[in-house]
């Protein structure tokens, strides 16, 4: 009873782990000094993704910048860099250990059944580089992953989440 116990509490940690919606990576330079950047450009040239899904990136990225006081500017101190990318993701998901057991304590015969599910799907992934208009060196970057590309729905409501969750990151708190 108790190997089943720790096997359904693992099952559901498990479960829970994998359920977390975005890896969200960000990088930046320790040189940057943050607080004098107040104005910035987009630049889309990268930015290969349907007109839909690029305003949808572009909306909520504008909304996160200026909610942290920077203003579009045609003579930006920063340059708003921003790439999509996607990959196929092929999960592969083993369900074992179901069955009657037979004579012969855990060495006799019996029946059993495992099963295999495989689901392919496509991730998408948004990279937002902020480049010193100045001096054109990269200072922070941003990466986050975990995008349902396939599902319209899902992109509706992930894209602005994913890029709320990457910009949650900047300005960076050094040292931490």
């Amino acid at each position: 009873m108790k190997k089943y116990l720790i096997m359904l509490l693992a099952s559901v940690t498990l479960g829970l782990v994998s359920c977390a919606p975005f890896n969200v990576k960000t990088d930046y330079a320790d040189t940057a000094n943050f607080s004098q950047y107040k104005s910035y450009k987009l630049r889309i040239n990268d930015l290969q993704l349907n007109d839909i899904d690029k305003d949808r990136v572009l909306n909520e990225l504008s909304k996160q910048l200026q909610s942290k006081g920077l203003v579009v500017s045609d003579t930006p101190d920063l340059i708003v860099n921003v790439k999509a990318n996607h990959k196929q993701v092929k999960d592969v998901n083993v369900n074992g250990g179901f069955g009657m057991r037979g004579w012969g304590g855990p060495f006799g015969w019996g029946v059993g059944m495992n099963r295999t599910w495989t689901n392919t799907y496509n991730e998408g992934a948004l990279i937002i580089d902020l480049v010193d208009a100045q001096n054109q060196k990269l200072i922070w970057q941003g990466v986050g992953s975990g995008i349902s590309v396939d599902s319209p729905k899902s992109k509706q409501r992930q894209i602005p989440e994913i890029v709320a969750e990457i910009m949650k990151n900047y300005p960076p708190q050094k040292g931490k």
